[in-house]
């Protein structure tokens, strides 16, 4: 019997399947943002193959069973959830953006006159940059402190506090993630035109590595640390 079904929520796939976050990429399947719907709703708006998905992620979920027991995400505590698997991501962050930033200028000053578009992507790119700064902030500054200390010392006072914080936090996760459609949009899925040159390809390479680990970065967070957040209440 499957282990994996269509009518399972994304994010609850990929919380009990890390792996099964690369098939959703392949597919552009939202697991972060889009982890409470169900892969049935989906698989039916994108009109995917919905028996190559489940064959590819029961697959994998076999393949996952047949390994010695070691820690995910899902098990790891909420401390090392935070400090092992979610830090790693935020350090990418913050090495990737101004990278971006740079490479999205460079091409908008040398290509900007015949593809107007970069305009629109420059914008874009600036706009994520700005946000996604204010948002590693917000959450190594006041928001995994907090839910750690109510780890240590649960109160009334405190998950009320870690609460607002979550609800701002998952806002901007939302934003984060349209301002990502939008780019893939606006690049017509990173498709580097003719007349590109190697830092126009890099720079759409980079922005794909950067929404590949968004989507990782933020399914930890709202499929994983939230939910774990809310049964230790």
């Amino acid at each position: 019997m499957n282990k994996i079904e269509k009518n399972q929520k994304i994010g609850e796939i990929v919380t009990l399947l890390p792996k099964a976050g690369i098939i959703f990429k392949k597919y552009q399947i939202d697991f972060c943002c889009g982890g409470h719907r169900l892969l049935s709703n989906a698989i039916e708006e994108q009109n995917l193959n919905e028996k190559e998905i489940l064959d590819q992620l029961n697959q994998a979920y076999f393949e996952f069973t047949q390994r010695p027991e070691e820690m995910t995400p899902s098990s790891a505590t909420i401390t090392e959830l935070i400090d092992l698997y979610i830090m790693p991501h935020h350090s990418f962050t913050k090495q990737i953006l101004p990278e971006i930033s740079a490479l999205a200028g460079t091409i908008l000053k040398v290509h900007g006159i015949h593809h107007k578009e970069l305009f629109t992507i420059h914008k874009l790119v600036k706009n994520l940059e700005t946000e996604l700064e204010q948002h590693l902030i917000k959450e190594e500054e006041f928001l995994f402190p907090a839910i750690k200390e109510y780890e240590k010392n649960p109160s009334d006072e405190q998950s009320n506090r870690v609460r607002e914080q979550i609800e701002e936090i998952e806002a901007e996760h939302d934003a984060a993630g349209d301002l990502l459609k939008e780019l893939r949009q606006r690049t017509n899925q990173y498709q580097v035109p003719q007349d590109g040159c190697s830092t126009y390809e890099k720079t759409f390479e980079k922005i794909k590595e950067l929404e590949s680990d968004l989507f990782d970065h933020i399914h930890l967070e709202n499929n994983i640390l939230f939910p774990k957040f809310e049964r230790q209440e």
